[in-house]
């Protein structure tokens, strides 16, 4: 298919067979990063140890944020690009693209400097300490070095059509890193910082990809000049409204990690936090499907409601959550079932492996409603509406699974696993009711 043809095929082809073959690609991308958070997780319990899988679990939020600023980007970018491709403004899409670089460049090398210059406290307040702090240390200050390269932009590879090459954007350095990371922590005992180097170097080649893609690349939709990588202004602000429920989505699960690692801390020490790491793991796997089914939804939502065609906008949204929904379903029955011979994989440990499986076992619950939250933002998103979305976004995190969280927290560990599966239920509730609504069911 043709760069040209690849993009119309968006508003042309029949909405079911467009949405399972964008899925397909979609979730065949995530999935791989699945596999990688399984497979790091593997190489630094067996061959580091349960408290070094704690310290990198406790510094995850930091890659989280990270990941935060460019799905802002990446979001908000994708809606302007996709409407303005649906609505045949090639100069508008090139601008937006090179702004959205740009603007994620300039960011993460920001946010990269503040972290090293702020470490020591920032560790600390991440909730590591003792011997688990060391390694968090360790592990993150290389995140934060290699922060810059932490995207490759497929959300704006996805906006084009081209979900081919945002397939391997995801499936080549996830492939990397799983290749670097037995190499460096086991190769050459670097422990945890093997496993963040792993990391970084997988970042590096997708960044390498999406630089070549989008600056180098001839035969395409349209051309990123220098003179595009000058942040517009007015292209900014839009990207950044219409990408703030991303971000403010991206900074409550930052929090929300930070928050259940200080607290497992207290309720259940080195023991619970490893637990919480296998168990994280786990759920990052089993979520990929239905960010991969929420990917491949919003260019096609984006791209049809540039072009007025909200029926075919509005029934993809609705197939999505569908899909996702029975998909939800069945994860959680499996994990639930096999949740001690899963958490037995990663660790020789019976008491660990006992504690990670009463995790999985209430945590599962959650699965059937994960993605719905998500689904519905992008639904919003994807057509340019930032208030509704943003809505979501803050109300999930500050009016339901926090609040669950902290005081659910009082009855000690398990009452902490039982936050997971009720906030999600609650939140997928006022999803529901805000989709419910006439400008939910408005082209």
């Amino acid at each position: 298919m043709s760069r040209p043809d690849a993009a119309a095929a968006l508003g042309t082809a029949p909405v079911g067979r467009l949405l399972w073959r964008n899925s397909v690609q979609t979730t065949l991308s995530v999935a791989t990063y699945g596999v990688y958070a399984l497979t790091n997780a593997f190489f630094v319990s067996r061959w580091v140890g349960p408290v070094a899988l704690a310290s990198v679990n406790v510094a995850a939020p930091l890659l989280m944020l990270i990941g935060a600023v460019a799905t802002t980007v990446g979001a908000g970018g994708a809606s302007v690009l996709s409407r303005a491709l649906g609505a045949g403004d090639l100069a508008r899409a090139a601008r937006a693209t090179g702004t959205s670089l740009a603007s994620y460049w300039i960011l993460s090398a920001l946010l990269g400097v503040l972290g090293i210059v702020f470490l020591d406290p920032l560790v600390r307040l991440l909730g590591a300490t003792g011997e688990v702090a060391q390694d968090a240390k360790a592990y993150a200050l290389i995140l934060l070095v290699g922060s810059i390269t932490a995207t490759g932009f497929s959300s704006l590879v996805r906006a084009e059509g081209r979900m081919g090459y945002s397939t391997l954007e995801w499936i080549i350095p996830v492939v990397t890193q799983i290749v670097l990371d037995p190499v460096f922590i086991i190769g050459f005992h670097l422990g945890v910082r093997g496993a963040a180097l792993g990391t970084v170097g997988g970042q590096l080649v997708s960044a390498a990809m999406g630089f070549w893609f989008f600056l180098l690349q001839r035969r395409r939709l349209y051309r990123v000049r220098p003179r595009d990588l000058i942040p517009d202004l007015g292209l900014l602000r839009e990207i950044a409204a219409v990408g703030a429920p991303t971000f403010v989505a991206g900074l409550g699960v930052t929090v929300l990690s930070v928050v259940t690692n200080n607290l497992l801390a207290v309720t259940g020490g080195a023991l619970a936090l490893s637990a919480y790491a296998i168990a994280a793991r786990i759920g990052t796997f089993v979520a990929m499907p239905q960010l991969g089914i929420t990917q491949a939804m919003q260019p096609i939502v984006g791209y049809n409601h540039g072009a007025g065609r909200g029926d075919r906008a509005h029934h993809a949204a609705s197939l999505s959550m569908t899909v996702s929904l029975l998909y939800g379903v069945g994860a959680a029955l499996v994990v639930a079932l096999a949740a001690r011979l899963i958490a037995g994989v990663f660790t020789s440990d019976p008491m660990t492996a006992d504690a990670a499986a009463t995790a999985l076992r209430t945590i599962a619950l959650a699965y059937p409603f994960g993605g719905l939250v998500g689904l519905t933002a992008a639904w919003y998103q994807s057509r340019g509406y930032a208030r509704p979305s943003f809505i979501l976004s803050v109300g999930t995190i500050l009016l339901v699974k926090l609040p669950a969280l902290l005081v659910l927290a009082r009855f000690g560990t398990q009452g902490i696993w039982w936050a997971f599966p009720i906030g999600e239920a609650v939140s997928a509730l006022g999803a529901w009711w805000l989709w419910r609504r006439p400008l939910g069911s408005a082209g």
